[in-house]
C-alpha cells in the first residue's frame, strides 16, 4: 500500500507513520530525513538544500524530487511505502503523478497550531541517529543524550520559536491546499490528534481502515 501522511510540521506524522509502517511492514520515507542526510553527507543536492533548511524555508521542488526518485527505486519500496513530508504543495503532487506513482490513501492528521508550537519548541533530536524526544512529553532517559545510541541531543534550527511560526504560515499557505486536491480524488482520510499518543494512533488506524469516501 502506498500512503501519504499530511499534517502541519509537528503534528506527529513521523510518530504515527512509524506505527503504520511496522504493522504493514513498509518503509516510512521522510523527505526531512532524506534532506538532512544529504546535508550531513554534503552531497550536491544537500549543499543546495542547506541554506533553505537553516532558515526554515521549504527546499525547492526540483531538489526534493531528485532525492525522492532515488529513494523510491530502492528494493524495500516494492510492496509500498509511507511518504511523510512529500508532497508539500500541489506542484509536488502533480510531479508525483507524473512519475507514475499511484497513491492508495492520504492520511490528514489534524492538530491545532498552538499545540504544535509547544511541541516543536520543546523537541530535541539525536545528532547521530535522528531519534526524536521532547523535554516535557518524551524526555530521554539519558538526559541530554539519546536513549537509543547515546548521541548528543540538539535543538534543530527550524524548531526555534520564530521559525516555527513561519513554518506554520507556510504550511497553511502552500501545503494545506493538498487536502482539497486529494479529497477530489476520493483518497483523503482524516484523523484528529488527541492528547494521548495512543489514542491518536488508534484514530489513525481507524481512518486508514475506513471505507473510501
Amino acid at each position: 500500500m502506498k500512503l501519504i501522511f499530511l499534517g502541519a510540521p509537528g503534528a506527529g506524522k513521523g510518530t504515527h507513520a512509524k506505527a503504520v509502517s511496522e504493522k504493514l511492514d513498509i518503509p516510512t520515507i521522510s523527505t526531512g530525513n532524506i534532506i538532512r542526510e544529504a546535508i550531513k553527507q554534503e552531497t550536491m543536492a544537500g549543499l543546495k538544500a542547506r541554506a533553505f533548511v537553516e532558515k526554515g524555508r521549504l527546499v525547492p521542488d526540483g531538489i526534493v524530487i531528485e532525492m525522492l526518485k532515488e529513494r523510491l527505486s530502492a528494493n524495500d519500496c516494492e510492496n509500498g511505502y509511507i511518504l511523510d513530508g512529500f508532497p508539500r504543495n500541489t506542484a509536488q503532487a502533480e510531479a508525483l503523478d507524473s512519475m507514475g506513482v499511484v497513491i492508495d490513501r492520504v492520511l490528514d492528521l489534524e492538530v491545532e497550531d498552538h499545540v504544535i508550537e509547544e511541541r516543536l519548541t520543546g523537541r530535541r533530536v539525536c545528532e547521530s541517529c535522528g531519534a526524536s524526544y521532547h523535554v516535557v512529553y518524551n524526555p530521554s532517559l539519558k538526559g541530554d543524550h539519546c536513549a537509543e545510541c547515546g548521541g548528543r541531543l540538539i535543538t534543530r534550527p527550524d524548531d526555534a520559536p520564530e521559525v516555527v511560526k513561519d513554518r506554520l504560515r507556510v504550511y497553511h499557505e502552500q501545503t494545506e491546499p493538498l487536502k482539497g486536491y486529494y479529497k477530489a480524488l476520493g483518497k483523503l482520510f482524516v484523523a484528529v490528534g488527541a492528547d494521548e499518543v495512543s489514542e491518536t494512533t488508534r484514530r489513525v488506524f481507524e481512518a486508514l481502515e475506513a471505507k473510501a469516501p
